[in-house]
């Protein structure tokens, strides 16, 4: 029952398929909704990589990508900043509104949120987090906002940096120390067998997460959003999922007992 997590915080952290359909992003924003009302202290964390690749179609520009990470040169990271700041965060701010829950748009550069260094000089403008101060967000919490971050840090230097969504959100629900970080992605989560859905592991310490990792079961993809539960629960977060965001109203059945997707536990 929602009614257990009242008072507590959770972190969503919202990209993938559940971004590219307006009926799921419609159910996404749905479930924020009623944890608000359920009095249930929400932080949503985005990415949007599918409106980022839009508009730089329509600016001529091809993506490129290295190992799955976005190469950003000084051009891509301006846009970057206009699709995740501008047009992904404000729609979300406006769909919660219209929800009659206040929410409040902020990037990873308010408020010195995502301090960050350059990961690699061949992908540019794309950053690794090496300091959360998360001030800003107590501060909308306490004023009964959702705080809706896009994930772009700055370092020392003034640049600005694209941040991985999944890795942002493990560091801000560490920050904060959420109760839960539910993570939405596109596979039902962690599997015995990756073409098989009904062989899906409900709950998953970090010792065993590790195990099959080693043991080639967890690979690919699922590796680093593996580690980024692992990196949050470290942190002081005291329970990660991974879920499917093609799912409707995932988040709510995370916090219902419905036992979607994968739970880590430490």
């Amino acid at each position: 029952m929602l009614s257990s997590f009242k008072g507590k915080t959770i972190v969503v952290k919202y990209g993938g398929n559940a971004m590219k359909s307006e009926e799921l992003k419609a159910a996404v924003m749905d479930d924020i909704a009623g944890l608000y009302k359920a009095g249930i202290k929400v932080v949503l964390v985005h990415g949007g990589g599918p409106d980022i690749n839009n508009l730089m179609d329509r600016l001529g520009k091809v993506p490129e990508f290295i190992d799955g990470l976005r190469v950003t040169d000084e051009e891509t990271v301006e846009i970057v900043v206009m699709a995740l700041a501008g047009k992904v965060n404000k729609s979300l701010v406006n769909l919660i509104n219209l929800r009659g829950v206040p929410a409040a748009g902020i990037s990873g550069i308010d408020g010195g949120l995502i301090r960050a260094e350059i990961k690699n000089e061949m992908l540019g403008f794309v950053g690794s987090v090496t300091e959360i101060k998360p001030r800003l967000i107590y501060d909308l919490l306490e004023k009964g906002y959702v705080p809706v971050i896009s994930t772009i840090g700055f370092d020392d230097k003034g640049n600005i940096l694209n941040i991985n969504g999944d890795t942002a959100a493990s560091y801000v629900a560490g920050a904060i120390k959420a109760d839960r970080l539910i993570m939405l992605t596109d596979v039902p989560g962690v599997l015995m067998d990756k073409d098989d859905p009904s062989t899906l592991i409900k709950t998953l310490s970090l010792s065993k997460a590790r195990e099959l990792t080693k043991a080639g079961i967890i690979e690919g993809g699922m590796i680093p959003k593996c580690e980024c539960c692992e990196l949050a629960i470290r942190a002081g977060v005291k329970e990660a999922v991974i879920c499917d965001g093609s799912v409707p109203h995932a988040v709510t059945a995370q916090l219902t007992g419905e036992k979607n997707g994968t739970l880590f536990t430490g």
